[in-house]
């Protein structure tokens, strides 16, 4: 069956529409649930989300941004039915405010930093270094990342450097992004010679490689949260919930980079 995705914009966020024009034999569709997830997530969501709607007819919007902007909205009133987060801080924000399901919240993913450079480039790296490739950095070596304030990569990124005693050499250099696909795609389109991004987001770009995984100990654990919204009314958000932590699901996340928690599957 061929499905077309319809994408848009939504403040700064990519909305992802899948079964709209799905045909051949789908169940009908009966219900819609909208999910706001971390940029990060992107791949094995529309993934999952297909699986989704073929199993169960029911229509999901996906909205992809840095966790930080799709809480804010949220916290604005835009209609989610689950928020999937890329760190804790933000689910723990919604939930400050009463805008959280608690009884369905789980920390369902973990994923690892790494720096990358466009694909063939030079740079020099030897395993277990703490200094290259970030050290020593040229003017013209600009480091992509995401906003080091706010984003979760950013602030883990951030972080990790400041622990290894390299963000005075990379601040400089640093050309801070809306979210970690952002960052991505600097370093695939060549407009910066590094980029500190997530595992599973160098595995589904092909122009870049890494050269250089940022120690685990140099950050707190990178752990993604899903949860239900206290507003949501869809009966399908505790469904598609259940389904994260499936076998096709968790197969799909690990295709993609991520790491299942204990405990999760």
């Amino acid at each position: 069956m061929g499905c077309e995705f319809v994408k848009g914009k939504l403040n700064t966020a990519l909305v992802v529409i899948v079964g709209l024009f799905c045909l051949g034999s789908a169940p009908a569709i009966s219900e819609q649930i909208s999910i706001f997830a971390a940029a990060s997530l992107k791949n094995a969501l529309d993934e999952i989300a297909v699986e989704f709607y073929e199993e169960h007819g029911v229509k999901v919007v996906l909205t992809y941004a840095a966790s930080s902007t799709l809480a804010r909205q949220i916290e604005h009133g835009a209609p989610a039915d689950i928020f999937f987060s890329a760190d804790q801080y933000w689910m723990r924000y919604l939930s400050d405010k009463g805008l959280i399901d608690p009884k369905n919240r789980q920390d369902l993913l973990g994923n690892r930093l790494v720096v990358i450079a466009p694909k063939g480039a030079r740079v020099d790296s030897q395993e277990g270094s703490v200094t290259s490739p970030l050290a020593d950095l040229a003017p013209s070596d600009r480091v992509a990342m995401a906003n080091v304030e706010a984003v979760p990569a950013g602030v883990y990124g951030k972080e990790a450097l400041e622990n290894l005693g390299l963000w005075p050499s990379v601040e400089e250099n640093a050309v801070q992004a809306d979210n970690v696909r952002s960052a991505l795609a600097l370093v695939a389109l060549m407009a910066a010679s590094r980029g500190i991004v997530y595992a599973s987001d160098a595995v589904v770009e092909d122009r870049v490689e890494v050269v250089w995984e940022i120690p685990q100990e140099s950050h707190p654990p990178i752990i993604y949260p899903v949860a239900a919204t206290a507003g949501s009314s869809a009966p399908s958000a505790i469904k598609f919930l259940g389904a994260l932590s499936d076998s096709s699901a968790s197969e799909i996340f690990e295709k993609n980079g991520f790491l299942i928690l204990d405990g999760a599957s």
